[in-house]
């Protein structure tokens, strides 16, 4: 039992240092990388995709035909599910059609306590979710570790969503 005990302190050790890196955040030149789990089939994940890569995000894509079980292992309650996730290398989450302006500020602000940003369905005028002019105002989620949330931000104009 001393030596189970021995060896967890000893691999606690080892990557506590990689967890603690893991909440430091980007600096101004760095680039923001993301892997994307989405459904091959799925148009809107594809424009809020090419949404984040014209703002200068790097984006890797997995594709999944039922996303639950990513949902579930990050921690994405029902109710602030929508149609792909996004996976910071640190473990940071973005559900939904979150705009890359409120991705950018979330990571380069501290939120020891925070899983990442949510827009729960999927609202139209939202980015990759543009039909016409139609404009849905929604707000933006921040995701807490014990499961909680509350407003991040709030759109109310299809322009106050891009810097």
């Amino acid at each position: 039992m001393l030596k189970k005990i021995t060896y967890q302190a000893a691999v606690l050790l080892l990557i506590l240092p990689s967890v603690a890196m893991a909440n430091i955040h980007h600096g101004a030149n760095d680039a923001f990388e993301l892997l994307v789990y989405k459904s091959p089939s799925c148009g809107c994940c594809k424009k809020w995709i090419t949404h984040l890569e014209s703002q200068g995000f790097q984006l890797r894509t997995k594709d999944f035909h039922n996303l639950s079980d990513i949902k579930n292992e990050y921690g994405i309650s029902p109710n602030l599910r929508s149609c792909h996730t996004a996976v910071t290398e640190s473990g940071f989450v973005f559900e939904g059609h979150v705009p890359s302006m409120f991705i950018k500020r979330f990571l380069l602000e501290e939120h020891p306590k925070a899983i990442g940003l949510s827009v729960p369905a999927m609202p139209v005028g939202s980015p990759g979710m543009e039909v016409a002019e139609q404009f849905m105002p929604y707000t933006v989620f921040i995701i807490y570790q014990d499961g909680s949330y509350e407003p991040y931000a709030k759109v109310e104009s299809y322009e106050s969503q891009f810097d």
